[in-house]
């Protein structure tokens, strides 16, 4: 048998013969019917719609940013010459160099971060520790109690301040050292005669808030965590228990290391509302030779000069220092987008 007649001869795909006969046909034949068409232009439509609008969201929403990113490097002409409206026309670093060196912004930046950092640290263990007790264990007034966490969300921060000023601007545990009497205490020499705390101007009522959960906005971090353990199978800490480990190990050894996406997220959202916090700050601190982020939104003395545009220049200022404040946070999240994103992604809260 021929060797030529044993080779199988294969069948031609049929798309094949209708791209050949399409490609033969003339070239305007082939535009109108690929691009003249209903279906076609309702794609275009639909498209041209989807461009415009994500545009004209885009632009409303950073448009502002770039006009204060613009304006921070505009000098006092660019504000008296009305035919400068974004680009400046004279630029200049003298609103960055000013507040860098006359509002203190590099003690502010580790005074804040010091302060982020630890209130950051201590909230994401402390609210991973209460989620997973309200979503693993089952006892009586665990409703009752989560309730009152979710309250804690929704309570208007100044009807707690007058309370919270109070309570740390003359400290006593439980009323213990009343339940002493001042002779008690100078007879131990406790507190030299006094007896309260006085906690205000230092990281002690932050820190303590933090240790006990009722941190800013530690109701929303326990319930990202009870919602994100309650996606972890019960079988893992079966399996542990049976091992003859105990709820703390299991936890420690177990579970915190299928939290970590979760717990960097709780840490991000912690330590930038901490960041960026005026509220807390001002209660607890009000000394001004304690240098945080809320310090340095003022005008530097170099900058306080009298012109017609004088208001929109102070204005001008104070929003470079608020991007002073974000660029720290900015940089951040460079780097920790990825786990943010999966943190958000395993809460069972999106959508």
């Amino acid at each position: 048998m021929n060797a030529e007649a044993s080779v199988k001869v294969k069948r031609k795909p049929k798309n094949t013969k209708i791209k050949a006969d399409f490609d033969r046909t003339p070239f305007w034949q082939r535009m109108r019917a690929k691009y003249f068409n209903l279906y076609f232009l309702q794609r275009l439509v639909w498209a041209l719609f989807r461009y415009v609008l994500l545009i004209g969201i885009s632009y409303v929403i950073l448009f502002p940013f770039f006009a204060k990113i613009a304006s921070s490097f505009m000098s006092p002409d660019d504000f008296v010459d009305a035919t400068v409206k974004l680009i400046p026309k004279y630029p200049t670093f003298d609103q960055y160099k000013y507040i860098f060196l006359e509002n203190h912004y590099m003690k502010a930046v580790l005074n804040t971060t010091l302060l982020s950092l630890s209130c950051a640290v201590i909230q994401t263990f402390i609210c991973a520790f209460i989620g997973y007790g309200f979503s693993k264990f089952k006892f009586r007034g665990n409703g009752i109690l989560f309730l009152l966490v979710v309250f804690s969300m929704v309570v208007p921060h100044q009807t707690l301040q007058l309370a919270m000023f109070m309570k740390f601007r003359y400290f006593d545990v439980l009323g213990i050292m009343n339940l002493l009497g001042g002779g008690v205490t100078k007879a131990l020499d406790i507190t030299g005669g006094v007896t309260f705390f006085n906690f205000t101007n230092q990281f002690t009522p932050l820190i303590l808030l933090s240790l006990t959960g009722l941190a800013f906005k530690n109701g929303l971090y326990i319930f990202m965590m009870r919602q994100f353990y309650k996606g972890v199978p019960d079988e893992l800490e079966e399996s542990a228990y049976v091992d003859g480990s105990g709820v703390l190990r299991t936890f420690f050894q177990i579970i915190i290391p299928l939290s970590v996406p979760m717990m960097i997220t709780i840490f991000l959202f912690a330590f930038s509302w901490q960041w960026t916090d005026s509220f807390y700050t001002s209660l607890f601190f009000t000394k001004t030779d304690i240098y945080l982020m809320k310090s340095i939104i003022t005008v530097p003395k170099s900058l306080d000069v009298t012109f017609a545009a004088s208001n929109l220049y102070n204005a001008a200022i104070r929003n470079t220092c608020g991007l002073m404040i974000i660029l720290p946070l900015v940089v951040l999240y460079l780097f920790c987008q990825r786990y943010l994103i999966q943190g958000i992604e395993r809460s069972g809260i999106t959508g």
